[in-house]
């Protein structure tokens, strides 16, 4: 039986970041959460939780959850992570059996070891140690304007209001490259400065 797609109850990022303590690869909290970890504080209500990681090391994630199921997702669909349909898309949901509910959300991400590679355009290419930042409790994190980048896509109020929080906050590097990435994925749009 496939599980609801609607049945999150999704865990803080500390109980992701807990259970993840001592993981090699480098993996990071993002989506809203990751805002909410830049600015220090909770700015809006979040109905999932989502974590980034090389698709190479996806395994090292899976591992540290071995109670939880977890699901290849996309197109409005969850199936059973096998590896051919985690070959046809970058979303895998974990889902707690116990409680009947989606934990969290693991975006498989391209790479080249050391290298995040965007699967928007393989043109934006950055070193991990650059994009993951820490927050204050020591939780990794997708950086502001990487974060940005992917919520460009829809522009949902949720991604606004993030957009409001953190476009004032962006280094004048940042800037720059968020400016440049979206000239290169969203020609045009109207965040671009």
């Amino acid at each position: 039986m496939t599980p609801d797609i609607e049945a999150w109850q999704a865990w803080h990022p500390s109980v992701a970041a807990s259970r993840l303590s001592g993981v090699v690869a480098p993996w990071c909290v993002a989506g809203g959460w990751a805002v909410d970890l830049h600015v220090g504080a909770q700015t809006r209500d979040h109905e999932d939780l989502e974590i980034a990681v090389p698709e190479a090391r996806f395994a090292e994630i899976a591992g540290r959850f071995p109670e939880l199921a977890f699901y290849a997702a996309g197109d409005g669909q969850v199936v059973p992570a096998t590896p051919e349909a985690m070959a046809a898309v970058h979303q895998t949901w974990a889902f707690d059996t116990a409680a009947e509910a989606w934990r969290f959300d693991v975006f498989r991400e391209p790479h080249d070891g050391d290298l995040w590679i965007s699967r928007r355009s393989k043109t934006l290419i950055r070193p991990y140690a650059e994009i993951v930042h820490t927050s204050s409790d020591g939780i990794p994190y997708l950086a502001p304007e990487v974060v940005l980048l992917f919520k460009a896509k829809h522009q949902r109020p949720k991604d606004e209001a993030d957009y409001a929080v953190l476009a004032p906050l962006l280094t004048a590097a940042e800037r720059a490259w968020l400016n440049n990435a979206l000239t290169v994925v969203h020609p045009g749009h109207p965040w671009i400065e």
